[in-house]
């Protein structure tokens, strides 16, 4: 394994405190990284308390286990949170006290360049999270067809310019390198407002190749069955499609956020935020680390069972 380029945690403190609820109960980190906010939340936790810490990544959980240390507390497990219900015992569903999901993407994998995630540094079109992905940013840049991939960056990406840019990378095919994607996004769009452009394009093109929308919706799904009734789901976001569905889903248990009423006119939900503002770094955090910017905290408990 290379150097591990150590992941500074976003609201560390407060999505660790709006977190913990009961010392002695069980808890998920379903996106492990680095183990930032596991260390933390160990910390805090009693004799009897247990954390479970999720990552695909191998790199992510050799070198969070170094951080953490041999604890009886703690079990790292590697794969997909997206898959929370089968990577976690099932005599502990129903138990969790909380999970913490944090979306973003960790310091490590931008800063190596053999990863393909950033568009700062030169790399091979790669951008998967976990080598048991199937589809790679090379595929989606190279074999995706017109319409298939103006919609990825478009939908995924949010970018305005989607119809150009797919075009383009079309003209430019093969395209191996991640400066080679730069270079035929800013070829469509130039001037000061360029690398925007760049960094939602690949922002739709990783969100792809790691099937991020369908894993995110099915953890949350799967969340709701592990968690005990008054358990909480703290998420830290960082674009705006992953925090619209968030934020429905900490709103209503479904991802219209449509609440479902009985007959009588009584509310159905399974699961209600427990504070209505989202949560955002203060100017001390993002100075600090400019990467928590853009995340945003939302926290919710859930108030009954699931049928």
């Amino acid at each position: 394994m290379s150097d591990y380029y150590e992941h500074t945690p976003v609201l560390l403190n407060e999505s660790v405190e709006y977190l913990i609820t009961d010392p002695n109960g069980i808890y998920i980190d379903a996106t492990l990284g680095g183990g930032g906010h596991s260390k933390l939340i160990l910390e805090k936790l009693g004799p009897n308390g247990h954390l479970f810490g999720i990552d695909q990544d191998p790199e992510a959980l050799a070198a969070s286990e170094e951080r953490i240390g041999d604890s009886e507390r703690f079990t790292a497990l590697e794969g997909n949170f997206g898959y929370l219900t089968t990577l976690i015992p099932a005599e502990n569903h129903g138990e969790i006290s909380g999970i913490l999901f944090d979306y973003g993407v960790s310091t490590h994998q931008i800063k190596e360049p053999e990863r393909g995630f950033s568009f700062q540094h030169d790399g091979p079109l790669d951008m998967r999270m976990s080598a048991m992905s199937g589809v790679s940013a090379y595929s989606v840049v190279n074999e995706y067809d017109y319409k298939k991939l103006r919609d990825v960056i478009f939908h995924y990406g949010e970018e305005r310019m989607s119809r150009q840019i797919a075009q383009e990378i079309i003209n430019r095919r093969p395209i191996e390198t991640t400066s080679e994607l730069r270079d035929a996004v800013e070829s469509v769009v130039k001037g000061r407002f360029s690398i925007k452009s760049v960094a939602r394009v690949f922002q739709g093109i990783r969100i792809e190749v790691n099937r991020e929308i369908e894993v995110l919706k099915s953890a949350l799904e799967d969340s709701l069955k592990l968690l005990k009734v008054s358990g909480r789901i703290v998420a830290i976001s960082y674009h705006s499609l992953e925090d619209r569905l968030v934020k429905h889903f900490l709103k209503s248990g479904n991802f219209e956020g449509r609440i479902e009423k009985d007959f009588y006119g009584k509310p159905l939900n399974p699961i209600e935020p427990l504070v209505k503002q989202i949560i955002t770094p203060g100017e001390e955090e993002i100075e600090k680390n400019p990467a928590s910017r853009s995340a945003k905290m939302r926290i919710a408990e859930k108030i009954k069972e699931v049928n």
